[in-house]
């Protein structure tokens, strides 16, 4: 059993949203916190109807007893009018209610109603370091982090599966897209992007399509909580900088079946960049079920001098490198970035198996920076 982060952080006697891509385990954390609510499940073909029908049922439902607990309705994205009757009883009931869903946009595009700020929104993502017992890091390298996907003996069939009827089938019909080629081919070229500045140009070039075509991808994407874009640091630079921003898909295990990297091992050619997304996915997070939400960039200049990850306003700087032996040629942008701004915390996370300090720059064993980071003791609010 997977003790979730998610614990819906300020939530007091508020309505709130838990949005999360598919098989996150929304269901699953809803019904382990509240065991005793009242709970409509969407997804069920004889709920969906009756409710689809006649939105109104579940206000008189709800209305014929007494309700003393958070009232749970799951997929609320496929029936958006039930929203209406739901912002009623919010207003005129008190009563309180959680509404989970893989994302809003469906809602969005079809003009629903969001509940005009009476709901918190919350997201749960793929599982976290902190979350399972015994981690085991090259498992969650090649399996990716999804719950079902993470304890797999074959991982790659079940990612198979999931790219098919979910980010193919489902996300292209809830998004109208009629070119089933060009998507699954940007979805290929979108994972090769995965962790690096996105040139549209070339991607359009590649999937047959325009670059608008290519932005409106990415931005479904983005909309289905299936990936997110990590902007660059841009804050009064006095070197010249790169404003592209860079792209992340939701999971791991997703990136690496798209771009069919095989087998991850410490010491291949891809663990350093799956090791990358790892880190920030952890980072995103944290940044999110803390509540902190602080912002998370990356820094590089047109000289091509980069540091992975920029905290907050510039709070802490942070190099991700997969060597077990961190040397100073590892350190040159933390170095860089530091001239440029005060900097409270420089730290790079590796394989090295004991904290060290290079000069002002703390190099720390990757448990370890996690341990500190969900500690709270390597960002604050």
């Amino acid at each position: 059993m997977y003790f979730r982060k998610q614990t819906f952080e300020g939530i007091g006697n508020e309505s709130a949203f838990l949005w999360g891509a598919r098989q996150t385990g929304k269901s699953t954390l809803l019904k382990t916190m509240f065991p005793g609510s009242p709970y409509f499940d969407l997804l069920l073909s004889n709920e969906y109807d009756r409710f689809q029908r006649n939105p109104g049922l579940l206000r008189e439902i709800l209305q014929a007893v007494d309700i003393s607990e958070v009232v749970i309705v799951d997929e609320i994205q496929r029936i958006p009018a039930l929203l209406n009757e739901i912002h009623w009883m919010i207003v005129n009931k008190n009563i309180r209610f959680i509404l989970s869903g893989s994302s809003p946009r469906n809602i969005l595009r079809a003009g629903g109603n969001l509940l005009g700020g009476r709901a918190l929104r919350y997201e749960l993502y793929p599982l976290i370091y902190h979350e399972i017992p015994d981690f085991d890091l090259i498992r969650a390298l090649n399996n990716g982090l999804l719950p079902r996907h993470y304890l797999s003996s074959n991982a790659g069939k079940f990612l198979s599966a999931y790219i098919g009827s979910y980010l193919r089938d489902e996300i292209m019909a809830e998004a109208k897209i009629r070119n089933i080629a060009s998507f699954s081919r940007f979805l290929e070229m979108a994972a090769f992007s995965n962790g690096e500045m996105v040139n549209y140009a070339n991607i359009a070039t590649d999937c047959g399509v325009s670059a608008p075509t290519v932005k409106e991808y990415f931005q479904i994407l983005e909309d289905t909580l299936t990936g997110r874009f990590l902007p660059s640091f841009q804050k009064r630079p006095k070197r010249r900088v790169i404003h592209a921003s860079k792209f992340y898909f939701f999971d791991i295990g997703i990136a690496n079946y798209l771009m069919k990297r095989g087998k991850i091992e410490i010491g291949s050619e891809s663990f350093g960049k799956a090791f990358e997304h790892f880190i920030y996915l952890e980072l995103y997070a944290h940044s999110k079920y803390s509540d902190i939400n602080y912002p998370i960039n990356y820094w590089r200049t047109t000289s091509q001098i980069e540091v992975d990850f920029i905290l907050g306003d510039h709070e802490v700087a942070i190099e991700v490198k997969s060597t077990d032996m961190v040397n100073s040629r590892h350190t040159k942008g933390l170095k860089s970035f530091a001239k440029e701004y005060p900097v409270n915390k420089l730290i790079v996370v590796s394989n090295d198996p004991y904290p060290r300090q290079i000069d002002n720059i703390l190099v720390l064993p990757w448990r370890i920076f996690l341990d500190q980071l969900w500690a709270g003791e390597i960002i604050g609010g």
